[in-house]
């Protein structure tokens, strides 16, 4: 089953919205962006959560101590760094599941992932210049396809929407996806029907994959 991540969750509504339909795990952004939360305003989102959905904080070249003060503060369960960290902080962020992001513009932009060999699993955006994410832009899912020779759960992100993401993973087969501006109303505020939307076309190609096995 592919499993599939809500970002930019600004709000208990959008948030418990997600879970109801059927989402796995929530992204808070904790780096600059339309989507910034803090992370007092994370932990009480979190609080209110049932059990068993994941939750996941969003970093972008920000410094050692301030990802863990966040992620202590809110209470996130895992770590999705999303710049150019060095891979040094995997080690010193061993209590949380490390997710290691790249952003995509070539094939041999996943050279930058070996150093990481210790993430738990790699996340590819769409790369474009000044902008960490949430730019709703896909990139070539091909690339993404061939990231499956690091032997790591691969997370599709960038641009994914209820119209392209059946497509997507006929292509990728990730172990899970990420969507933010797909699901959206206005940068910050989810749209529940585009959740509902999004996650049947999941489940849909789930049912599909499966029966053909």
């Amino acid at each position: 089953m592919t499993r599939v991540k809500i970002c930019g969750i600004t709000n208990t509504d959008d948030a418990m919205a997600a879970v109801e339909l059927g989402a796995g795990a929530l992204g808070f952004v904790f780096a600059e962006s339309p989507r910034r939360v803090e992370p007092r305003q994370a932990a009480g989102i979190i609080s209110r959560l049932p059990p068993m959905v994941a939750t996941v904080g969003v970093f972008f070249n920000q410094e050692l101590p301030a990802i863990e003060s966040a992620l202590e503060e809110s209470g996130c369960q895992a770590v999705q760094l999303h710049g150019e960290e060095p891979p040094y902080y995997l080690e010193a962020l061993a209590r949380w599941a490390v997710i290691k992001s790249v952003r995509v513009r070539a094939a041999d932009d996943l050279d930058r992932l070996l150093p990481y060999g210790e993430a738990r699993a790699l996340l590819l955006d769409t790369y474009v210049e000044g902008k960490p994410g949430g730019t709703g832009l896909p990139f070539d899912w091909n690339i993404a396809a061939a990231a499956q020779r690091f032997k790591k759960p691969i997370i599709l992100s960038g641009g994914l929407t209820c119209d392209n993401i059946a497509i997507a993973l006929g292509v990728v087969r990730p172990y899970a996806v990420d969507v933010s501006s797909g699901v959206e109303a206005a940068p910050g505020k989810k749209d529940r029907d585009k959740i509902g939307r999004f996650l049947a076309v999941v489940r849909a190609f789930d049912a599909r994959s499966e029966g053909g096995s």
